[in-house]
């Protein structure tokens, strides 16, 4: 922990040496970022467009996520559904995330089902990616020892496969939402009216760099915070399900 605050500041007080050597609007500090911050966050336009910008990175997070994985898992536990579907996710993967969210505005309309569903779509097959792997990767030893004793399917499920495929579903998780929240801000700027993707929209066109770094950062800072809050106590549990380091 103390290593990692230390890069952080690190990095902030680069950033803030190459901000006063420019001497440039252009490159705002970071002290004049975070009091930017604060005022926003007191006037209640940060706090608002956050919360608006979560909740659609948590929707289309969680829609993504139910439907990539159970797509990923079938794939990888039925060859024939694998090569069926197998060109069609490549596509998928492969096609541009703008012309994919530009397309379902132009067929269904600037609307808020649009935006998540775009979104979803979008992440949707590299998480089925990677829990096919993960699913091709299963121990076939530890699923014949659970039937030679006669386990419960469900117990089987919940202690034998899901401990497996857990460190491919924290990875889908963690570049799922790295992902999704990029996305979402060029979803609420192409077409949305509020968000921070909107919020930045308007301070591109003010050249308020400032403000745009502070909306930057407020999220990042987030992002952060449920990293270590949720996926690095999930990396440890699973590090103690396989014996690893705790």
């Amino acid at each position: 922990m103390t290593a990692r605050l230390l890069s952080v500041l690190f990095l902030l007080l680069i950033w803030q040496v190459a901000a006063l050597l420019a001497g440039s609007r252009l490159l705002p500090s970071f002290t004049d970022v975070a009091a930017e911050m604060v005022r926003l966050t007191q006037s209640g336009v940060l706090p608002r467009s956050l919360a608006t910008t979560l909740a659609r990175v948590a929707a289309a997070f969680v829609l993504s996520l139910v439907a990539g994985s159970a797509l990923g898992i079938a794939m990888g536990v039925w060859p024939r559904l694998d090569a069926a579907l197998d060109s069609a996710l490549i596509f998928l993967l492969n096609l541009p995330a703008l012309v994919l969210i530009v397309l379902i505005y132009v067929w269904f309309g600037l609307n808020e089902g649009a935006a998540i569903g775009a979104v979803a779509l979008v992440k949707l097959p590299s998480t089925a990616v990677t829990l096919r792997e993960g699913a091709r990767a299963l121990d076939p030893q530890l699923t014949a020892m659970a039937r030679s004793f006669h386990i419960p399917r469900l117990r089987m499920l919940c202690h034998v496969i899901l401990p497996q495929l857990a460190p491919f579903f924290v990875a889908a998780c963690r570049s799922g939402l790295a992902l999704i929240w990029k996305i979402v801000l060029v979803v609420e700027l192409l077409g949305l009216s509020d968000g921070v993707g909107f919020q930045i929209q308007i301070h591109f066109q003010l050249f308020d760099v400032t403000a745009i770094l502070a909306y930057t950062l407020a999220f990042v800072l987030v992002m952060q915070a449920i990293e270590w809050a949720a996926f690095q106590p999930m990396e440890r549990r699973i590090a103690r399900w396989r014996g690893g380091p705790r």
